[in-house]
C-alpha cells in the first residue's frame, strides 16, 4: 500500500471540516501529522485541484482571519462562502471560540 504524501494528508483533514465550522492552518497541520506544516497547508490549498471539491474556504488563520489570497475571489469570496454556511464574519474575522472545529489529536 502506497503511503500518502503530505498534501494528501492535508486534503484528507480539510475534507472533514463540517459545514458551519472553520479550522486554522496550524490545526490542519497538526491533524495531518506535523504541527509545523502550517505554511505547507497554505501551499497545498493554493494548488488543490478543483476536481477534489474540498471546503478550502473553511480554513482560516489562528486568529480567525479569512485569507486575502483565497483562490480567484479574494477575501470577500471566502467570507461570502462562510456566511452562506452560517458562519458570521466581522471585520474579515471569524470568532474562533464559536466556529472552530473541535476535532483534536488523541
Amino acid at each position: 500500500m502506497k503511503e500518502k504524501n503530505t498534501f494528501d494528508k492535508i486534503y484528507d483533514v480539510v475534507g472533514q471540516i463540517p459545514e458551519g465550522k472553520v479550522a486554522s492552518y496550524g490545526q490542519i497541520a497538526e491533524l495531518a501529522g506535523n504541527r509545523r506544516w502550517a505554511r505547507v497547508v497554505g501551499y497545498a490549498l493554493h494548488v488543490v485541484p478543483d476536481s477534489m471539491h474540498l471546503p478550502c474556504h473553511r480554513v482560516v488563520t489562528k486568529e480567525g482571519r479569512v485569507s486575502g489570497a483565497f483562490l480567484s475571489g479574494g477575501v470577500n469570496r471566502q467570507a461570502r462562502m462562510l456566511e452562506e454556511e452560517g458562519v458570521e464574519i466581522e471585520e474579515d474575522r471569524v470568532d474562533m471560540r464559536k466556529y472552530q472545529w473541535s476535532k483534536r489529536i488523541f
